[in-house]
C-alpha cells in the first residue's frame, strides 16, 4: 500500500487504498464495518429486527455473482490490512454514479438488460441499500457496476421488491435454480452464516417462479431476454 485517504461518500467509514505489485498500481475500497444488533432503531423511526451490516457481505456478493454468471459486482476479496480484517474492493475507475448520469444510455436494449439483471440481484441477496442509486455506477461505455452489498444478505425469505422483476435472463433463472445448499455453503459459508443461506434459497426459489409464472401468463418472448441479449446477464 503507497496511499489511503477516507472514503467522502457512505456511513461504513471505508477507506481507498492506493496499492502496488509488480511495478502496477491499483485503487481498491478496504470496508472493516462489522456490526450486529437484536434490534436496531434508526433515526427515522425505523426498526429493523437481526440487524447486520458488515464487510462479509461484500465478499459474498461478488463470489455469488461469479457462482451465477452475472459480472455487475467488481472483484472483492478478504484482506488483512494493518491488523485488521476487511473487504478490498477493486475501484471502478472512471465510473459515475447513476444519480450523476448525464447522459442516455448509448444502447438501451443493452441498458434495460443490465438492470434487470440488478434488480434481480437485490432481490435475490435482499439488498436493503437497493433504492441507493449511489451504489449503481457506470463507465463511459454503459456497462454497469453493482457494489456496496454491506447490508444485504437478509434473513427474510420474501423479496424486497418483487414488483421489480418483469424481464429476465434464461441463462440466469437456469443458474439460479442450480443453486445447492452444499455449493452456496462452499463457496459463501466463510462470510455467510446458516440463516443467511436459508433466505437466499427462499428467495431464489421466489425469483424461479415469479419468472415461470409471468412467462406462463404473458408468453416466453414477453418474459426472457433474447439470447443476443444475456452475455453478461447469466450467460457469460
Amino acid at each position: 500500500m503507497i496511499a489511503e485517504e477516507p472514503l467522502p461518500l457512505g456511513v461504513t467509514r471505508s477507506r481507498r487504498l492506493t496499492l502496488l505489485a509488480d511495478g502496477r498500481t491499483a485503487r481498491a475500497i478496504f470496508k472493516t464495518i462489522d456490526e450486529h444488533a437484536l434490534r436496531k432503531v434508526f433515526a427515522d423511526g425505523r426498526t429493523e429486527i437481526d440487524f447486520r451490516d458488515s464487510w462479509k457481505n461484500e465478499v459474498a456478493a461478488y463470489e455469488l455473482d461469479k457462482l451465477l454468471g452475472i459480472g455487475l459486482v467488481p472483484p472483492v476479496v478478504e484482506r488483512r490490512i494493518g491488523g485488521v480484517t476487511g473487504s478490498l474492493q477493486l475501484w471502478v475507475e472512471g465510473a459515475v454514479m447513476e444519480s450523476e448520469r448525464d447522459a442516455p444510455a448509448v444502447d438501451v436494449p443493452e441498458w434495460n438488460r443490465q438492470m434487470f439483471a440488478v434488480r434481480l440481484f437485490h432481490n435475490l441477496t435482499y439488498n436493503t441499500d437497493f433504492n441507493n442509486v449511489s451504489n449503481v455506477l457506470s463507465v463511459a461505455s454503459r456497462r454497469i457496476y453493482l457494489v456496496d452489498h454491506s447490508r444485504a444478505f437478509r434473513t427474510h425469505r420474501h423479496l424486497i421488491s418483487p414488483g421489480d422483476l418483469t424481464r429476465f435472463s434464461r441463462p440466469l433463472i437456469e443458474n439460479l435454480g442450480r443453486l445447492s445448499r452444499e455449493t452456496l455453503a462452499a463457496r459463501l459459508g466463510r462470510w455467510l452464516n446458516r440463516s443467511q443461506i436459508d433466505g437466499l434459497l427462499a428467495r431464489r426459489d421466489r425469483i424461479v417462479a415469479r419468472a415461470e409464472a409471468l412467462a406462463a401468463e404473458l408468453g416466453e418472448e414477453a418474459v426472457y431476454l433474447p439470447a443476443a441479449e444475456t452475455s453478461r446477464a447469466g450467460g457469460r
